[in-house]
């Protein structure tokens, strides 16, 4: 017999089943809350509110876990790639040898975007977001591919538009940076693979392939796959807000952009960055900001440093950390701003106040840290984010439409005006 929970009051008693995941984490159902006692849950940002079962991500904060389909975060990184990852996450197991390459040669083919799409370029101001960009693009796709919009394509046709949106993101957020800089953009090689190819287009020019040293391109296959999936997040609860009303994934990825694009969510490594600018700008003292930060009475806080979900540890922080390593060590970049930020590193690591409250430095600390050294300006940030993120807002799609989920309806409390009498305007 299944166990249940039990809810009394007024008299009444209500039963309503557990929910044990795989992992062990329990759930109380209460799907049926509202046809049985007229109530409903309040849970003001969905805290305490699972909202889905997902067999994509597993995550425990106080642990400091983090798992993809079953396998550590840690293994993945040291010896996946990428796009292996992505597979794994999208078609739920690692591929085989022969698997993976037809995936990698169907993005391959993809890579190339309609030069109509150029002029959407001409119309944005000339300071506008990349994340502002990214989302109108990536949402145009659907104009330029009107069959991803039937909400019953077959599997053939739905795997068609994933293909399509995972080879042609990385050529998108090149032509951002290109068209940033007054540069023309550069092409998709066949001859590239998908990192190297991204690399190029960003950092290459038309009548030069440009080659990288393979520290930059592991390091930037561990960014983006530590970044892949995160479970429930803010972005990708709305990937799969907007999904179940049988929007199409263009337009459902475009939405979790946005989400993503907030300073609170995928914002937070430009805010890294600028931090670090304003202290460098105000005489470069570390230790002057790690004293400000530790007085209550002072409003600047380090960002980059803890975690809304992991109350010990960020796992993706210890891994990406070594990345960072390498990558400073291997460019020899000469760059006050991150000299800063090794200093304040240092100092948290190592200082009591940051130890026992567990203020460690996060995957957000240093993606921004290597995406400088890389050479990326800081509000291209978050659109990097958002492309390590996008083979998790693709399967958290593809599971939430195969397992056939209702459409997203939370309710309220309605806390406004009683019933009035309208006033004619004249006696207002």
């Amino acid at each position: 017999m299944s166990e249940k929970a039990t809810l009394n009051f007024d008299g009444t008693s209500h039963e309503f089943p557990i929910v044990v995941g795989t992992e062990n984490e329990k759930a109380i159902d209460i799907s049926k809350l509202r046809d049985q006692t007229g109530y409903i849950t309040l849970d003001a940002g969905f805290k305490n509110t699972g909202a889905t079962k997902s067999a994509i991500t597993f995550l425990d904060g106080e642990q400091g876990i983090l798992h993809y389909r079953g396998y550590s975060i840690e293994q993945l990184a040291e010896k996946s790639t990428f796009l292996e990852v992505a597979y794994l996450l999208i078609y739920g197991d690692l591929p085989s040898a022969k698997a993976l390459e037809t995936f990698r040669a169907d993005i391959k083919k993809q890579m190339m975007i309609h030069e109509d799409m150029k002029n959407f370029f001409t119309g944005f101001p000339s300071k506008s977001h990349p994340m502002g960009q990214l989302s109108c693009l990536v949402g145009a796709l659907s104009a330029f591919y009107p069959e991803s919009l039937n909400p019953n394509a077959s599997e053939e046709e739905e795997n068609k538009t994933m293909i399509n949106l995972l080879a042609k993101m990385p050529t998108i957020v090149s032509w951002i940076q290109k068209k940033s800089l007054g540069h023309p953009v550069v092409y998709p090689k066949n001859n590239l693979g998908y990192i190297e190819n991204f690399m190029n287009m960003i950092f290459g020019e038309v009548n030069d392939e440009k080659t990288f040293d393979p520290v930059v391109i592991q390091a930037m296959h561990t960014l983006l796959i530590l970044h892949a999936d995160h479970e429930q997040n803010c972005s990708t609860s709305t990937v799969r807000m907007v999904g179940s009303s049988n929007a199409n994934l263009y337009a459902s990825i475009s939405a979790g952009i946005n989400a993503l694009w907030g300073p609170l969510h995928g914002g937070a490594n430009q805010a890294v960055i600028e931090m670090l600018e304003d202290i460098k700008n105000d005489g470069g003292d570390a230790d002057k900001y790690l004293a400000k930060a530790k007085d209550k009475n002072d409003p600047f806080r380090l960002m980059g440093f803890g975690h809304r979900v992991y109350k010990n540890f960020d796992p993706r922080a210890k891994i990406i950390k070594k990345a960072c390593d390498d990558v400073l060590e291997k460019l020899g970049v000469d760059d006050p701003v991150l000299d800063i930020a090794k200093r304040l590193e240092e100092a948290a690591l190592k200082d009591q106040y940051f130890i026992d409250r567990k203020l460690y430095p996060n995957v957000d600390f240093y993606s921004g840290i290597i995406y400088r050294a890389l050479g990326f300006k800081s509000d291209m940030f978050t659109v990097l984010f958002a492309l390590g993120r996008l083979p998790g807002w693709i399967a958290q799609w593809k599971e939430m439409r195969d397992n056939k989920e209702p459409i997203g309806r939370p309710r309220q409390v309605y806390v406004g005006e009683t019933i009035r009498e309208y006033v004619p305007l004249d006696k207002r």
